[in-house]
């Protein structure tokens, strides 16, 4: 009969589209805080604090996600990154982090920023699976993959960054009397562990003549500075984040010390935050180590990369200061984020974002040539080569080939 044909032929059709749907749904895996049109992430950055400066790279970070949400977002997803104070503050920061994980139920906690502070929740953000996806430090324990699988680095480690230091002076001033200023935490530490490890044993006992420490809540460091001088010392390492390092190029220039070398962490490169407040005079001749194109030399003013990064700095980020290197490395992170998230395809779980972090090889846009971000499930640490930078009074100059790409 005619009805009864129609009616087995729509109940085809309904069961054929349930299938497909079906189907369809399998195919894509969520975990917390993705939805078909969305994907949430966290982070905690130091909006107020010692080390305020630093939260220019999440500021960079918030108008590159609107640029592509702009475009359309990943996969059709619009990134919803959720980026809260914490004061460069290890309680707050286990506060804020509940919450983002907690109550908004996000999908990864995203370039954190620090050392101590990504410390004081690593184990709670593994206990939870929620990746602690390229903390913004170089501390060589974001590299622990076989305890902490769900929290990986970026930038290289501060060991390997200290090794190139190390050699460097080794290679130009094998007389040199070295001191060292760094930081009174893990962070810290590493630097000035990584610069005597680069020495070797029989070279510290000989060329190292002082080492000093700072807290970050220290209103000054003069004292610190003015016993470093009078060691003697003609090589100088520093740590520091922005505002002690400014305070501390300053007084070194003011007090007319004048070392041969002069060595600066690459995380307190920053011209606007660091160099300017200083004094360009007394930062002239510093040394330090980079691994992306900076759009303040002119060797990239023609650079494609270069020129797209400076129309989004236009359209997406007028009020950021272009000569701040800060940017650039959220600018980076960023781009990295979307790789990783490009690769995850609709299976957006933590594990897979995590899995997919570990697995990267490319060369972004705003990297140096010759330097890939590269990952693997053993190698936690995504950049890892450099070049030398010298700063020449206005702008930093790279000299010298690509260290570490191997």
């Amino acid at each position: 009969m005619k009805w009864q044909a129609v009616i087995a032929a729509t109940l085809i059709s309904v069961t054929s589209i349930s299938v497909t749907s079906a189907a369809g749904a399998a195919d894509k895996k969520y975990g917390p805080g993705v939805t078909d049109t969305e994907i949430k992430l966290g982070q905690t950055s130091p909006y107020s604090g010692p080390a305020s400066a630093y939260s220019v790279i999440a500021k960079a970070q918030l108008a590159y996600f609107k640029m592509i949400n702009d475009q359309g977002g990943i996969n059709g997803r619009k990134i919803n990154l959720i980026s809260i104070d914490d004061a460069y503050s290890p309680a707050k920061t286990v506060e804020q982090t509940r919450k983002l994980v907690e109550q908004e139920e996000v999908a990864a906690i995203l370039n954190p920023l620090g050392t101590p502070t990504g410390l004081a929740v690593r184990k709670y953000l593994n206990d939870k699976k929620v990746p602690q996806l390229f903390v913004g430090a170089g501390a060589t324990l974001w590299g622990d993959h076989e305890h902490f699988p769900y929290s990986i680095g970026f930038q290289a480690s501060y060991q390997a960054e200290t090794a190139v230091y190390a050699k460097y002076v080794l290679t130009k001033k094998p007389d040199a009397k070295i001191a060292l200023f760094y930081q009174n935490d893990d962070a810290g530490k590493d630097y000035g562990n990584g610069f005597k490890k680069g020495l070797g044993p029989d070279n510290v006992k000989k060329m190292v003549v002082a080492e000093a420490t700072y807290e970050s809540t220290d209103p000054t460091i003069d004292s610190q500075i003015v016993k470093l001088k009078a060691s003697g010392a003609d090589v100088l390492f520093m740590h520091a984040i922005p505002k002690q390092a400014a305070q501390a190029i300053r007084k070194i220039g003011e007090i007319g010390w004048k070392p041969d070398m002069f060595f600066l962490a690459a995380t307190s490169t920053s011209i606007t935050s660091v160099l300017k407040p200083a004094g360009f005079d007394h930062s002239k001749g510093i040394i330090s180590s980079y691994s992306f194109k900076d759009p303040n030399d002119p060797q990239w003013q023609k650079d494609k990369d270069v020129q797209d990064w400076a129309e989004f700095m236009k359209k997406y980020f007028p009020d950021g200061n272009i000569q701040d290197q800060l940017i650039v490395y959220g600018y980076v992170v960023a781009e990295a984020t979307v790789q990783v998230l490009k690769q995850c395809g609709d299976t957006l779980t933590g594990e897979n974002i995590m899995k997919q972090a570990a697995n990267l090889d490319i060369a972004l846009p705003m990297m140096l040539p010759g330097i890939k971000l590269k990952t693997s499930p053993t190698d936690y640490f995504p950049v890892e080569a450099m070049r030398l930078e010298r700063f020449n009074g206005e702008a930093w100059e790279l000299f010298g080939d690509v260290i570490g790409a191997d």
